[in-house]
Parts: structure tokens; C-alpha cells; sequence
């Protein structure tokens, strides 16, 4: 039995080298994180850590620091789904999602790096040891680049081993979407996987009539196209517009994938292990939609996320995303020809770099 004995957080605000822009958050010239380290009674360590576009990181980091202790510490660590339950049930009624759903991930992602480490197992095999290899794709940020920079980037990312690459749509005008499309399209060739998404831009009538714009130039999904909340919608897209739909990096339990999937809304779900109530969850959820023959992708979170798919039979296409942390953790994703690999170190492997955090400026 091993038992937690302390937490630690910490919140912190990572600049972007340039600024990034999609249609519905504007201009992000940096992200926040906010990270929880969970220590046992021989001193091992877990850690986790969840995100934000750079907005309510403090309420999260004030909800691990000050709400989570005395629930947690004391217990058994190994406990995970035992901690989940009471965790969720303590918090539902002041919170059910919102920060502390994000906090609960962070929490969760710990303990389960601590329980890995302790078996001396990398985080993948421990949780079903699929596949270490997963399709990966990377995914831009890039609503407001010109048409040669977005090609530009493109070649970037092919030259750094990425065969699968994500573009952003949701201009003012519907036709300048397209223009990039086809400039993307025609520039990568008929077979190259590319994907498209919206960031909940749309209408359910708009979002019909850009699918169907779309269509000819053939992406592997469209993603994100109405609001997360509108599981109606989702289907209607699903149907009227003709191309697979991506979407759940804002939906927030596994309770909001069962009825998004179960309405025939979604093809590739797509939680985020920060925001979805963490390993426990994304896993659950992850088998819900091999239930439905769906596979599963990912938001974010990359370096933790790829031992999830590689995990599962089920899980396809990895999100290499804008927001990484390559800066500040000492083994950034390896990519080899298309393919993510996840490490076999103890654990998800990622070690932050606490000292570069520190420069920044982070109030812990």
C-alpha cells in the first residue's frame, strides 16, 4: 500500500513564439499550465498538469492547492477509481466541469504517473500495452497565415516527420476556406491525410454548407464544426453534410461522449486527458467508442497522450499540438515517418524542466 502524504502545484504561463489565431478564440500569445505533484510515503512522485488558452489557470491551481489535500492526502494512492468517485461527488454540486473538472485531471494524471513509475512500467503498457506506435498528425494553428506561409509550414512539419497535418477554417468568408484548401490539397497531393477544423465557428446551416464545400478536396475529417453542446446539431452535420466529424475537446465527462456517440454526432471522438477528468476517464471513454466501432483521437497533451492510444485498439491519429511544451520538459515527442512513439520510460516519461519554469515568472 502506498500512501499520499503531500501535493504540490504550480501555475505557470508559457509564451508562444509567434502568436496563433483560430476563428473562435482569437489572438493566444500564450498558454497557461497548471501542474499537481503527487508524492507517496517513500518519497516516489507523480505528476500531472492540465491547460488553459491563457485565461482561469488560477482557479484551477487554486482548487488543487486548497480543495484537493484534505481529501486526498492520507489515501491510498493505488486507489485511482476510488479517489475519482470522490473527488467528482465532492465537487459536483459547485463544479461539475468547469476548473475543477481540469483540477480533477491533473490529479488523476499524477496518480496514475506515480502508480506506472512504481511498477516500473511505461504508462502505455501498463494500461493495455496496444501498439507504441501511433499515427500521428500535426496540428497548426493557423487560421490567419497567408496561403504560401500556410504551405510553408507544411513542408516544416513534413521535413520534422509528420505524414498527417491539420489546418484551421472559419473565416469571415466560407470561399477563402476553400481557396486554402484546395492550395493545401493540391500542394500535399490526392492521398496525403489532412484534416480541417472550425473551432465551433458555425451554425448547424452553416456548418451543412461548408461540409459540403468541402467535400471535394477529401479531409480526413472536419472538426469542431458547431457548438460541443448541440448533440443535435452534430448529427445533422453528421448526415447533411457529407464528411466525417471530429469533435469533444470541450466536452467535459464521459457522460457528454456517450450521448454525442450514441446520437450518431461524432466520428472520430476526441477527448483531452486535461480537461476530460484524466486517464481514468479518457480510457473509459476510449472504449465507449471501440464499442461503437469508432476509433479514438486526441486533443492536446501530446507527450502524455500517445501512451493513451498506444494503449487501445482503437486509437488513430495523435494530435501533435501547437501548445507544446518542448522548451521546458527533457524528452520532447519523438515522430518517426508519421508515427508517434511513446517511450518506455517508468511512467508517461515527461519531465518537466522545473527551473525553466520558474523564469517565468510562475506564481506556485
Amino acid at each position: 500500500m502506498t500512501t499520499i502524504t503531500r501535493l504540490e502545484t504550480g501555475h505557470y504561463r508559457i509564451p508562444l513564439a509567434q502568436t496563433l489565431t483560430d476563428s473562435t478564440h482569437g489572438e493566444m500569445h500564450g498558454f497557461e499550465i497548471v501542474t499537481c505533484r503527487v508524492f507517496d510515503k517513500d518519497g516516489a512522485e507523480g505528476v500531472g498538469y492540465t491547460f488553459t488558452t491563457g485565461r482561469n489557470g488560477g482557479a484551477i491551481h487554486d482548487i488543487l492547492g486548497r480543495e484537493f489535500p484534505e481529501l486526498v492526502v492520507g489515501q491510498e494512492a493505488d486507489r485511482i477509481e476510488r479517489l475519482w468517485e470522490t473527488l467528482w461527488w465532492a465537487f459536483h454540486y459547485g463544479g461539475r466541469g468547469g476548473p475543477t473538472i481540469l483540477a480533477l485531471s491533473a490529479f488523476d494524471i499524477a496518480l496514475w504517473d506515480l502508480k506506472a513509475k512504481r511498477a516500473g512500467l511505461p504508462l502505455w503498457r501498463l494500461l493495455g500495452g496496444h501498439d507504441s506506435r501511433v499515427s500521428c498528425y500535426a496540428g497548426g494553428i493557423d487560421l490567419q497565415l497567408s496561403p504560401d506561409a500556410l504551405l510553408r509550414q507544411s513542408d516544416d512539419n513534413i521535413a520534422r516527420g509528420f505524414r498527417a497535418i491539420k489546418m484551421k477554417v472559419g473565416r469571415d468568408r466560407l470561399s477563402e476556406d476553400v481557396d486554402r484548401l484546395a492550395a493545401m490539397r493540391d500542394h500535399l497531393g490526392d492521398d496525403f491525410p489532412l484534416m480541417i477544423d472550425a473551432n465551433m465557428k458555425w451554425s448547424v446551416d452553416e456548418a451543412v454548407r461548408a461540409a459540403r464545400a468541402f467535400q471535394p478536396y477529401h479531409p480526413v475529417w472536419l472538426e469542431e464544426p458547431i457548438s460541443p453542446d448541440d448533440v443535435a446539431g452534430h448529427a445533422r452535420v453528421v448526415q447533411d453534410g457529407g464528411l466525417p466529424i471530429a469533435a469533444g475537446e470541450n466536452l467535459r465527462t464521459i457522460w457528454d461522449f456517450r450521448h454525442l456517440i450514441a446520437s450518431g454526432g461524432v466520428s472520430w471522438p476526441e477527448p483531452d486527458v486535461t480537461n476530460c477528468g484524466g486517464v481514468t476517464a479518457f480510457i473509459k471513454i476510449a472504449h465507449l467508442a471501440e464499442a461503437f466501432n469508432l476509433p479514438v483521437t486526441s486533443h492536446g497533451t501530446h507527450d502524455i497522450t500517445v501512451h493513451l492510444l498506444a494503449a487501445v485498439p482503437n486509437g488513430h491519429y495523435l494530435e501533435a499540438h501547437g501548445f507544446g511544451l518542448d522548451s521546458h520538459i527533457a524528452d520532447p515527442l519523438v515522430v518517426e515517418d508519421g508515427l508517434a512513439v511513446a517511450p518506455d520510460r517508468p511512467g508517461h516519461g515527461m519531465a518537466f524542466d522545473w527551473a525553466s519554469l520558474e523564469k517565468l515568472g510562475a506564481s506556485v
